[in-house]
């Protein structure tokens, strides 16, 4: 597991390092300066701690940065400054963090970053195992690849595709039937603008299907065949 901290404070960045070796000892652990000496870095953190305020590139364009590079980077912001916390949600940011901060408020932050880190290296073991597809498409001019099962559900929209996935929504151009077979029996064409993950399902009824994190409409035709092919995947996967 490497983790960085990025400050440009000596003292904070000292502190820090004193705090993650007594809560995670074996943590590969790097201090940075400035979000310049960050993004120049060859390594390639897990987690980063990334202050707000400092000179040259601050913390939020360094944030934006480096989620353009690592889709599944952990970031924490932990700053003075209450302003930015809206800015953190564009980036994706696991915490926002706000000196000042007691000991325990901050083992249980960077535990929590810990465990979905771990959580999420399970399940891509399990996935490389079970060799769940993986899709590669182009979007903002790159190739990119999407595990399957990270996709809560896709959508058909403004001529494009948007699969909105456990960790950011990616929008490309491409035709949802052939999106269909790539994915598999774990998916659901519950209408022609939506394809659900089945994985994902709360509850539904005859016009809509609630996912963990959105909704998907419904097509009143294809009621009656989703129930019994929700009804299959749950046998075969052991689901009550």
């Amino acid at each position: 597991m490497q983790i960085a901290v990025c400050d440009d404070e000596k003292e904070i960045r000292d502190m820090f390092e004193e705090k993650i070796r007594r809560i995670c000892p074996k943590a590969d652990l790097t201090l940075y300066k400035s979000g310049k000496e960050l993004l120049l870095s060859e390594e390639s953190p897990d987690i980063v701690l990334l202050d707000i305020q400092m000179p040259g590139k601050n913390g939020m364009e360094t944030a934006r940065e480096l989620r353009r590079n690592n889709k599944k980077l952990i970031i924490i912001f932990v700053t003075a400054l209450e302003d930015y916390v809206f800015e953190a949600f564009d980036v994706g940011a696991f915490h926002y963090l706000v000196k000042p901060f007691d000991d325990r408020k901050f083992e249980k932050v960077f535990m929590d970053a810990v465990a979905q880190l771990e959580e999420r290296k399970e399940l891509e073991a399990v996935n490389i195992k079970r060799k769940v597809p993986s899709l590669m498409i182009t979007t903002g001019g790159k190739h990119i690849t999407v595990n399957s099962e990270d996709i809560i559900y896709a959508e058909v929209f403004d001529r494009k595709i948007v699969l909105h996935t456990i960790y950011e929504d990616i929008e490309y151009y491409g035709k949802m039937k052939e999106l269909e077979k790539k994915v598999g029996d774990g998916f659901y064409r519950s209408h022609r603008a939506y394809l659900v993950n089945f994985n994902f399902i709360k509850k539904y009824d005859a016009t809509t299907i609630y996912l963990e994190n959105g909704q998907a409409l419904m097509a009143k035709q294809n009621y009656h065949e989703f129930v019994k092919c929700y009804l299959r995947y749950n046998q075969k996967k052991g689901n009550k």
